[in-house]
């Protein structure tokens, strides 16, 4: 009798397992239909790329993107939209940018690296592939030039953004380094795998040990011209010009919708990206797709009748690029009110394909429970699922405890317009960005399902 009683049970949760995994797919079958036929993501994007534009920390255009996103979100009448306080960056690019060779006077496609000081330097250049490389050279070689650092990224990698870690550090720390050597000014080939005239701008960091030189990107074609033409001469010269500046602190603010949970309002899942943007492009890909994806899960959500157990917001993060204020404020915040952040979600790989999701845990289990969702995925094109970076505006929820997962685009494009001119709204196809916000909402409805 007891047998009996205990198969009973168990084909009981056996067919309650499989009637929610039906319900689920006939779910998520809506969320794509909604996404594909009714969404707002493209002309909010067209509208925050063209009629604002850049989006720099500090900014008058993050000033305004900050306003639009709020309006936006209030127009869907979400449970609630607000705005965080966090002081943040301003740093001036400035109007000149010349680097020219001195007696060709070939003038190089080039942009100033983010937080880097102006000056002006004639002298001549010394080219190396990897940091280390000016260890063995030392002060004696480097001393008075500007030293070129031409490391491409690996074209081998399949997963671009491998390649995009393994030469970013000659970006970051490199004008530090070679100020450590005497050397008076930088130049780094563009972290971008394709040859263009775009230069590709970023983040460096000065060390306070050493000298605060000024530090500029080339285009990979520069790039590569440039080591063919040292090869023929290594006594090549250059005049470098930046007039860029760093100003006070500026107020400004991360954007928050939030739909209220109905049986949790205090254990929240977020979606977001970042709304700050390089000021040398309009931020489509970096970091407006994110952006409008995030937003458009929850409206897809709210437009469904969906009622969530978890309290679940979108969160349009301020200052990612060269500072992340927004998301260590929001992390901050979040401990102080004692809010419960069970998962979050993170986009900011670009509007591309939705291929699949990464989840930033230690714990095997944790990575296999969210990989437990590909099934109901994968008839979406969603199939890649594995231990992987959340993203940098999350990054500092971790501490609570929370899972972070990374949304994962198709990223074989994206190193083309990142941190670029030609990272604009013309290069975003709107049915991937819709596909990618139709797959948050659907992780957002499965995790709130838990």
């Amino acid at each position: 009798m007891k047998k009996l009683l205990l198969i009973a049970i168990l084909l009981g949760l056996k067919l309650s397992a499989q009637a929610q995994t039906s319900q689920d797919s006939l779910f998520i079958r809506k969320i794509f239909d909604q996404a594909l036929t009714d969404s707002r993501c493209y002309p909010i994007l067209q509208h925050l790329c063209k009629n604002i534009g850049p989006r720099l920390s500090g900014s008058r255009g993050a000033a305004d993107a900050v306003k639009f996103m709020q309006d936006v979100m209030q127009e869907e009448q979400f449970s609630k939209v607000f705005l965080q306080e966090c002081m943040v960056p301003h740093w001036v690019r400035g109007s000149i940018c010349k680097v020219q060779e001195t007696n060709s006077k070939r003038n190089l496609k080039a942009c100033a690296l983010g937080g880097s000081d102006g000056g002006k330097v004639e002298a001549e250049i010394i080219e190396v592939q990897r940091i280390e490389d000016l260890d063995a050279l030392g002060k004696e070689k480097i001393e008075g030039k500007i030293v070129f650092f031409s490391r491409p990224m690996e074209p081998r990698h399949i997963h671009t953004f491998e390649a995009y870690g393994g030469c970013v550090d000659q970006r970051w720390a490199g004008p530090s380094k070679a100020a450590k050597y005497g050397a008076v000014a930088t130049m780094v080939r563009s972290m971008n795998l394709r040859e263009d005239g775009y230069p590709h701008t970023g983040s460096m960091a000065y060390d306070s040990l050493y000298p605060r030189i000024p530090a500029v990107a080339i285009s990979t074609e520069d790039a590569t011209w440039l080591s063919a033409q040292i090869k023929k001469n290594a006594k090549l010269k250059f005049q470098l010009e930046t007039n860029c500046k760093t100003l006070p602190d500026t107020l400004s603010h991360n954007v928050i919708g939030e739909m209220k949970g109905s049986e949790k309002p205090n254990e929240f899942i977020i979606v977001g990206g970042h709304l700050d943007a390089w000021d040398n492009g309009e931020g489509a890909h970096d970091d407006g797709a994110g952006c409008v994806q995030s937003f458009e899960a929850l409206r897809i959500l709210q437009k469904l009748g969906y009622k969530p157990k978890h309290s679940i917001r979108a969160v349009m993060f301020m200052n990612e690029e060269n500072g992340l204020r927004g998301g260590k404020r929001y992390a901050e915040l979040a401990d102080s009110l004692k809010e419960k952040h069970l998962f979050a979600i993170e986009s900011d790989r670009g509007g591309f394909t939705p291929r699949g999701f990464y989840t930033d845990s230690e714990d095997p289990a944790v990575v296999a429970s969210v990989g437990n969702y590909r099934a109901l995925l994968e008839p979406y094109g969603i199939h890649d699922f594995k231990k992987g970076g959340g993203g940098a505006d999350i990054n500092p929820l971790k501490k609570q405890g929370t899972i972070c997962i990374g949304f994962v685009p198709d990223s074989q494009r994206y190193f083309d317009h990142h941190h670029a001119e030609y990272d604009s709204f013309e290069h975003v196809n709107k049915r991937e960005l819709e596909l990618g916000a139709a797959a948050m909402a659907a992780m957002i409805y499965l995790l709130d399902q838990r």
